[in-house]
Order: structure tokens, then C-alpha cells, then sequence
């Protein structure tokens, strides 16, 4: 049903065109003007209210003809009709929009249910690590598409991936589906991570030739992804690049900014082939100390665009904001990345930061510097 200002207009002109009949020349009749009324309350409102309009003008065209005496003239019985017909019309017409909406609705809601089982939000806190995220995705109405990120929790770390499907939006939601299902069923349990990059590559790899049509399309999809494991009780982390772009370190005691470039990438997964042994996924470790933030995020970040043409300079943007919590930081660094491209996406972008709070690695180092002192 519509807000009572969307139907002032036509009550206003039911009421008050047998009013105005009433003071105008024999030869000035309004009556045919009440079809508006009807046509302007099926534009916004439910097929009960246009037929209670139409009734009504039906009634202020009865009125008006009584008042000139002529109810019964052929101009009144003509333009009775013709209204009787356009609201019945316009009923119908109201009635299968509605219906229509319905169903659309349904299945929104069931497109937007099922894609927030493939991407899940991440939890604010897994053991003694924060987090925050923000995903866009450059279909409208869509919440996954071609960039993916989840977290999980074994008994002593953190393990999170951040990655980036070739192509966007929903025709990469099955490859999406397929990374994040592996990385899930294996992160949680205690093994090496470059095991679990190895488990993930296989099921990349199985997955992308199972639902891929050709030889000609397997060979153009993969995924480029980072996979990384916080220990709980050591002030580092470990990480395993395929193919993406290199994580940021934040340190906000010195207001510092880090690319943590990897000496060892590995392939971009599903291109792995001829490297079946876990031996060839080599992590790469950087000091990560309480209070630390890693920025993970996708090329749909630091490929944005402004109107002239200009990439959006991600680390510059952080280091401005390093003193930010993570919150706080993805939603200054997606209001300005928002302001930058002008609202345009032109490309899916994920973003994720992960801060490590108190914990056994944050006595450790307390311990440390008390003996050092």
C-alpha cells in the first residue's frame, strides 16, 4: 500500500470535481479527468487501492451528473463505462504487478540467502585476531561475486584467504563456491599451510575441470588467492601468495605502512600443473606484533578508477589512516574509495583487515621487554 501522500492527489480530485461541476458552465464538464485518479493510484499502490479508487470516482461521476440532472445523458453513460473499463483494466494491471513483486521478492531473497552461505560474513574476533571486511560487487543487487574472503580457527591460529576469480560478478560465483568450499573444509585442521594451499589447488583444479566446457575455457580460469595462517603464540604471520597482490602491513606505533612482498609467489590456482608436491608452496613469514594490522584486499581496489584515470593509491590512503581500528578503517577506506571512483565500480572488490590483539604472543613480547630492560 502507498504512504496517504501518494493518495492525496486522487482523493483531492475525487472530492473536488463534482464540487467544481457544480460552479461551471453547462458547457464545461470534468468528469472524464476521474480515470486520472484511477491511473495515478496504480502507479504506486496495490490492486485494493486502485479498485477502491475507481469505485469512488464511479460514485463522484454519479454525483456530478446528479447535480446537472444529467446522470442519465448519453455524454455521462459513455464516459460512466469508459471509466468502469479503464479501472477494471487497471486493477488487473495492479494485481499482476503485485503478484509479480511477490515472486520477486522470493527470489531475491533466496538469491541473497544462498549467496550469503557462499560468502560468509567474517566473525569480528577468531581467537586474538580482529577483524573487518567490506565486499562490492560490480553487479547491482549482488552480494558475491568474483571475490571471495573467509577466515577459520584452528586449536592455535588463525587461518584467513583473500582471492580473486577470474571474471566478475555472478558468472564466477561456481568458481568462488568451489575455492571457498575447499579452503573451508580444510583450514580448520591442524596442518601445514602449505598443505592446505596444496589441498586447495587440487580442489581448484578439480572443480574448474569438472563444470568447465572446454580445454579452450579450463586454460583461461584460475584464481589468484593469498592464504594466511596468524599463530596465536608467535608474534608473526605466514602467508602463501598465488598470483595476487601483496598484503599491506599497517604498524600504527610508527605510523608505518608495509608491502609484504613474497620472494616466492606460487601460480594463481587451477594454473598449478606439474606442481603436485606440497614442498613447492613456500609461506613466507613477517613480523606481526600486537596491535599490527594486515591489509588484505583485490585488484577491484587498487584497479579502481577516478574520472581521469587514475588508480586509487591503497597504501597511501592507509598510511593516512594508520591509526584506525579495523572497522573504522574499511569503512574510511570504502567511503573513499567510493568518492574517488565517483560511485562506479568497474570491477569486484573485497577488503579485509585483520589486527592482532592481546593474547599469548602479546605476554610473550611484554615478557621479552621487561627482560630486556
Amino acid at each position: 500500500m502507498p504512504h496517504p501522500p501518494w493518495l492525496l492527489g486522487p482523493v483531492l480530485m475525487i472530492v473536488a470535481i463534482p464540487v467544481a461541476d457544480a460552479f461551471l458552465p453547462p458547457d464545461i464538464h470534468l468528469a472524464h479527468l476521474l480515470t486520472v485518479a484511477t491511473a495515478v493510484t496504480a502507479v504506486g499502490a496495490g490492486w485494493r487501492a486502485t479498485a477502491l479508487v475507481g469505485l469512488a470516482a464511479l460514485l463522484s461521476l454519479t454525483a456530478a451528473g446528479l447535480e446537472r440532472h444529467t446522470l442519465t445523458s448519453e455524454s455521462v453513460v459513455v464516459e460512466g463505462c469508459a471509466l468502469a473499463a479503464v479501472s477494471v483494466i487497471l486493477v488487473l494491471f495492479a494485481h499482476l504487478r503485485d503478484r509479480h513483486e511477490r515472486a520477486l521478492l522470493r527470489a531475491r531473497s533466496v538469491s541473497d540467502t544462498a549467496q550469503r552461505v557462499v560468502l560468509r560474513p567474517l566473525p569480528e574476533r577468531a581467537g586474538p585476531v580482529q577483524l573487518a571486511s567490506e565486499y562490492r560487487s560490480a553487479d547491482a543487487d549482488t552480494h558475491v561475486g568474483g571475490d571471495l574472503y573467509a577466515s577459520a580457527r584452528t586449536p592455535n591460529s588463525t587461518r584467513l584467504i583473500i582471492g580473486d576469480v577470474r571474471g566478475k560478478g555472478l558468472a564466477s560465483i561456481s568458481d568462488t563456491a568451489i575455492v571457498l568450499g575447499a579452503f573451508r573444509s580444510a583450514a580448520h585442521r591442524e596442518i601445514p599451510l602449505p598443505e592446505l594451499v596444496s589441498y586447495v589447488e587440487d580442489a581448484v583444479r578439480w572443480g574448474l575441470a569438472e563444470f568447465s566446457p572446454s580445454e579452450a575455457d579450463l586454460a583461461e580460469r584460475f584464481v589468484t588467492a593469498v592464504i594466511v595462517d596468524i599463530p596465536d603464540d608467535e608474534p608473526v604471520v605466514h602467508l602463501v601468495s598465488c598470483g595476487h597482490p601483496p598484503p599491506l602491513l599497517v604498524r600504527p606505533s610508527r605510523g608505518t605502512v608495509t608491502t609484504l612482498q613474497v620472494a616466492e609467489p606460487a601460480p594463481p590456482l587451477g594454473l598449478a600443473v606439474g606442481r603436485p608436491s606440497v614442498g613447492t608452496y613456500v609461506p613466507a613469514t613477517f613480523p606481526f606484533r600486537e596491535g599490527d594490522r594486515l591489509v588484505l584486499y583485490t585488484d577491484g581496489v587498487t584497479e579502481a578508477r577516478d574520472p581521469d584515470g587514475r588508480f586509487y593509491p591503497l597504501a597511501e590512503r592507509v598510511a593516512v589512516r594508520a591509526d584506525h581500528e579495523p572497522g573504522p578503517l574499511v569503512d574510511a577506506i570504502t567511503a573513499d574509495l567510493r568518492q574517488h571512483t565517483g560511485g562506479r565500480l568497474g570491477d569486484d572488490l573485497a577488503l579485509v583487515v585483520a589486527q592482532r590483539g592481546p593474547g599469548p604472543t602479546g605476554g610473550r613480547q611484554a615478557r621479552s621487554a621487561n627482560a630486556a630492560g
